[in-house]
């Protein structure tokens, strides 16, 4: 969305919104509630039509121009009807958007989604299925994000490749592998290897490594009776090296197909070409949806709020699920343009975020 409202400062867009009177409030509200179901401007014309209340075009067209002045709407083209601008668009989804529950049957079908999705196959299946159901209901893409020890695993291996150096082998229940370099301790014995191996694969059957590791921390004693100390400095090394911080992020993402539908526009096009770029750069996506585990409930980012939807003008809704032991551990979310349907795909990203961590406090099962 390209915006040709003036610039204000916090303190002067604070004052124009608080002084916002009841039917002032109203147009606003009918400009913005247009622009989210049709994505077109509205002019005072039509704004007359559906108003609840009696009020003529010239009136409406001074309303009109207090909200332009407050930088709240902003005028695509001269003579054109209104849009609201991103500020407009914030200011709607904190102060007026008003949010319902997600009714039964939904909450039936989403639960039964995801349960079949997961039984039988691994707790990856479920996820992707979330990022599905997101996007349909959106008609935008559905994004997860999540840790690499939420993956549960079938097999682990350390394979040396020379005294200082091992090759860590993981191979997820879905088939996957992946391979991580390992510094050995010093004077490791090629026994070693083994024993570490055996004692993680007899213990991580049907287990993330998020399980696997907070099992092996309660149980630290039983694994120095266990295990010699060499060993036992290569099995912490290890679960060091499966789990490190750096590219423990997995991103799914679904739907980008339905990004474009109802194209209306040229400059429509343009816009949806520069998501997919944003989407393709994972890194940027993958740092978004981090800030969004660093609070409760569903997080919005509105266009140029952020610097990855700063050419698109796109938006996303976010929240974070947990595992057993209530720690954040991924995103579930929607990336769409800035006229998402706010008060459907709120609360529906909330209750498929409260689902998964409830599988995930059941074992992801």
């Amino acid at each position: 969305m390209t915006e040709r409202a003036r610039p204000f400062s916090s303190q002067q867009q604070l004052q124009a919104l608080s002084a916002l009177n009841e039917r002032t409030r109203e147009i606003f509200r009918q400009i913005v509630e247009s622009y989210l179901t049709t994505g077109e401007p509205v002019g005072s014309r039509n704004l007359a039509r559906i108003l609840p209340m009696a009020l003529s075009p010239a009136s409406i067209r001074n309303v009109m121009a207090d909200l332009e002045h407050s930088g709240l709407i902003f005028a695509p083209h001269t003579s054109a009807g209104r849009l609201p601008t991103e500020m407009g668009l914030r200011f709607f989804v904190d102060a007026m958007l008003e949010i319902g529950d997600v009714g039964i049957e939904e909450q039936e079908r989403i639960e039964a989604q995801m349960r079949a999705a997961a039984s039988g196959h691994t707790f990856e299946s479920a996820l992707a299925e979330a990022s599905t159901l997101l996007s349909g209901i959106s008609r935008g893409a559905g994004v997860v994000l999540t840790t690499k020890t939420n993956v549960h695993l079938k097999h682990i291996e350390f394979v040396r490749l020379d005294p200082a150096r091992a090759l860590v082998v993981l191979v997820s229940d879905d088939g996957s592998v992946e391979n991580r370099i390992l510094d050995l301790p010093l004077g490791l014995p090629a026994s070693a290897l083994q024993e570490a191996s055996n004692y993680l694969n007899a213990r991580l059957q049907g287990r993330t490594l998020g399980n696997l590791r907070a099992e092996i921390e309660a149980g630290r004693e039983a694994m120095k009776r266990e295990l010699d100390a060499i060993t036992e400095r290569l099995v912490d090394a290890g679960l060091a090296t499966t789990v490190g911080p750096s590219d423990a992020r997995q991103l799914i993402v679904r739907g980008q197909a339905n990004l474009l539908d109802d194209l209306r526009a040229v400059e429509d096009l343009e816009r949806i070409r520069l998501l997919f770029n944003d989407l393709e750069t994972q890194k940027d996506v993958i740092e978004l949806l981090s800030r969004a585990e660093g609070g409760e409930g569903v997080r919005i980012f509105i266009g140029s709020e952020n610097k990855l939807f700063s050419l698109s003008g796109s938006s996303m809704i976010a929240a974070p699920f947990r595992d057993g032991s209530q720690k954040i551990v991924g995103v579930v979310g929607v990336i769409g343009p800035t006229r998402l349907n706010y008060a459907r795909i709120v609360p529906m990203v909330d209750y498929t975020a409260r689902v998964v961590s409830k599988m995930l406090d059941r074992g992801g099962r």
